[in-house]
């Protein structure tokens, strides 16, 4: 069991984050929520998530890009729960530019959000999780940290990176024996980001709404449906139980095979 335990989830405000913060909650743990979003909505959704769970859920707005604000971060969490024994590294920024014409600037801020923020965290979460023996970290990398597409390069790039970090924290940890730390690698997740790309396609495409989402679907490669966020933040509670404490350093996908058949129908 998870109650009574204490968690970081940034990128909570929406999408898979916030069904993350939800699922936490109902199984007994506290929650720092983080993310970007109109307030007077953030707060609505923390205190629906309280108000349902009848866990401690809080907001820090901390911007992920500046080390200072995730220092905050971290502190503040400690000062409102008493520790931190859990934390979810699943808050992005991305960028969707070719090498040739990505910006430096954005480069830099999508790897000190999806790279340097993680890292950071793990560092400030580490000797606290040590000092009482447990502690779960979970890295969202991607399928795209698995195999890439063209003008994602900050995106294939910081999802690969975030394998690295897992393995790298998972090494250090091996020794012990209740501290763990996964990846996981999602394929196309039903998530406000995804219905706005998908309504892009409709716009440049004439497709219907309906047609839409099946083609942004194919042309992933991923045919037979989107994954819920509720289900990706059933893998987030599973690995935080005592019963995975046997699984660390892992990239676990969950994608409905995509992964696992990248040259399925290759040639077709």
């Amino acid at each position: 069991m998870i109650e009574s335990r204490n968690a970081i989830v940034t990128g909570s405000t929406r999408g898979i984050g916030e069904a993350i913060a939800r699922a936490l909650a109902t199984d007994g743990c506290n929650v720092m929520m983080n993310g970007f979003g109109d307030a007077d909505e953030i707060e609505r959704k923390r205190a629906s998530i309280e108000a349902d769970t009848g866990a401690t859920v809080k907001f820090h707005g901390a911007d992920l890009s500046d080390e200072n604000q995730l220092d905050d971060l971290t502190s503040s969490a400690v000062d409102a729960f008493g520790s931190v024994d859990i934390l979810v590294n699943n808050a992005v920024i991305r960028y969707f530019h070719d090498i040739e014409n990505f910006d430096r600037k954005d480069w830099n801020h999508a790897l000190a959000v999806n790279v340097t923020a993680p890292f950071l965290l793990s560092q400030n979460v580490l000797p606290g999780m040590r000092a009482q023996g447990w502690g779960r970290i979970v890295n969202f990398s991607s399928v795209l940290g698995l195999a890439a597409r063209s003008g994602r390069a900050d995106y294939v790039t910081s999802k690969t990176a975030m394998l690295g970090l897992t393995r790298a924290v998972a090494a250090e940890t091996r020794s012990e024996k209740n501290i763990t730390c996964n990846a996981l690698c999602p394929g196309s997740v039903l998530t406000p980001n995804t219905e706005m790309k998908i309504a892009e396609l409709a716009d440049e495409t004439g497709l219907s709404a309906d047609e839409a989402k099946d083609e942004y679907l194919r042309r992933r490669g991923q045919t037979t449906g989107y994954i819920e966020p509720a289900r990706v933040a059933g893998l987030v509670t599973f690995l935080c139980q005592d019963a995975a404490s046997d699984i660390t350093g892992a990239a676990i996908p969950i994608d409905r095979g995509r992964s696992a058949t990248w040259l399925d129908g290759a040639g077709e």
